[in-house]
């Protein structure tokens, strides 16, 4: 591209006496792109946002990895803890018992998940430990029969620490007078908040030694629970393990286990990112009627550089020149206000929410109570790039229209 065609192309951008409504829906174009784009760079970093808090909440209780014996019970899980501590993203292994039963107090009753842990190893795994708002995991000691539940589960109750439950299993014992549920009572020694409804309601945690005698399971284990480096690689390194574990396992990872959540994340910020998308692709197609506008106000002008011996390539690179402009320009402005909004959103919800006495979420109802952001700028890169493409393809058009006015018929009543 010659540097007449630059120069002409970016001295259409500004206004002149008599073309000042070109100018204007120039103008609408530029700050359409450029809203288009910081809204899309923030919602994407907010979903990002709330994705990250919702992984981390889960997987502070859950693991990244989890082998478990293909028949419920695992009979040598240091054996298999070893082998799988052979791979070199396998950051700590702990073991586990997992079974339901019933927890009750007084008259009330709830339908829990037991989780048997041997809590020196499981704070390797999890961060139940830093979860705790009341009480220390490490009390947890064998054969005292202590409990560990979750805050919301010891509001319904209406119990405290210090106050002794009764955990029911399914297992029955068979008597002369039939079949009846074992139970035993234990003193809860700790309350847990992790964040997550369905753990803050729904899991107690008890000593490993205690919960193979409840559910007699003898020197048996449901499985183990495995940490990594990377949790990102989880997919890749479950399928690693599978030749490095001698026994008979089921290995499965926490995308597995928790793929609806992050599915329905993941979806609500494709169509988010889809619907917000068309904000900019329309901003770029209001190029087209600039530039249309634009060829029929200097279609004089072509003329005379057409006579003057400029070739319609020429031509088509001024206009495409002009319109790519307005992108470009609102493509950076975008980007800086969407990278700007990401990063302070946070205090713009708080400013907003104390100007107009608002609260988006109620920490009574939402777990998460406050708008995360996490901005990646793969995210930008992608989001400019798709600004750019739509900006340069509504160019063409209008630019290879310009290419073919015939000077004659343009200058027939000039």
């Amino acid at each position: 591209m010659s540097s007449y065609e630059l120069f002409i192309g970016l001295r259409y951008t500004r206004a002149k006496r008599r073309n000042h409504f070109i100018s204007f829906i120039s103008l609408i174009s530029l700050l359409g792109i450029t809203l288009g784009m910081t809204a899309l760079i923030t919602v994407m970093s907010v979903m990002n946002g709330f994705q990250k808090e919702v992984r981390s909440r889960i997987l502070g209780v859950a693991s990244h990895i989890q082998v478990s014996g293909v028949e419920g019970t695992l009979t040598d899980w240091r054996k298999v803890a070893e082998e799988a501590r052979r791979h070199p993203e396998v950051e700590a292994a702990a073991p586990y018992i997992s079974a339901q039963g019933m927890v009750s107090f007084d008259q009330a009753v709830s339908g829990v998940a037991v989780r048997g842990i041997l809590p020196g190893m499981e704070d390797h795994v999890a961060d139940l430990g830093r979860m705790m708002i009341d009480g220390r995991l490490e009390n947890l000691a064998p054969g005292e029969f202590g409990i560990v539940i979750g805050r919301e589960l010891a509001r319904s109750l209406g119990v405290f620490t210090g106050d002794r439950i009764v955990l029911i299993s399914p297992q029955g014992q068979v008597t002369p007078a039939g079949i009846i549920p074992r139970l035993k009572q234990f003193t809860i020694i700790g309350i847990f908040e992790a964040g997550h409804f369905e753990y803050d309601s729904g899991l107690v945690l008890i000593h490993l030694a205690d919960a193979q005698k409840l559910y007699r399971m003898e020197n048996q284990v449901s499985g183990v629970r495995l940490k990594l480096h990377d949790l990102f690689k989880a997919p890749q390194v479950a399928r690693e393990l599978v030749p490095l574990i001698s026994s008979d396992v089921y290995i499965s990872d926490w995308t597995r286990q928790h793929a609806n959540y992050f599915r329905a994340i993941q979806i609500e910020k494709r169509m988010l990112s889809l619907i917000l998308a068309l904000i900019i692709a329309v901003a770029a197609f209001n190029i087209v009627s600039t530039l249309v506008m634009a060829v029929t106000d200097k279609q004089s002008d072509i003329a005379i550089l057409r006579t003057l011996g400029a070739s319609p390539r020429s031509i088509m690179k001024i206009f495409i020149v002009q319109g790519t402009w307005i992108g470009v320009v609102g493509t950076a402005l975008g980007v800086i206000g969407g990278v700007l909004l990401a990063y302070n959103v946070e205090a713009v919800i708080a400013m907003i929410e104390r100007l107009f006495s608002v609260q988006f979420l109620s920490s009574e109802v939402y777990v998460i109570s406050e708008i995360p952001s996490d901005l990646q700028f793969d995210d930008v890169i992608a989001v400019a790039i798709v600004s750019f493409v739509l900006t340069l393809l509504a160019t063409l058009y209008p630019s290879y229209r310009a290419s073919k006015i015939n000077p004659a018929e343009a200058l027939r009543y000039e």
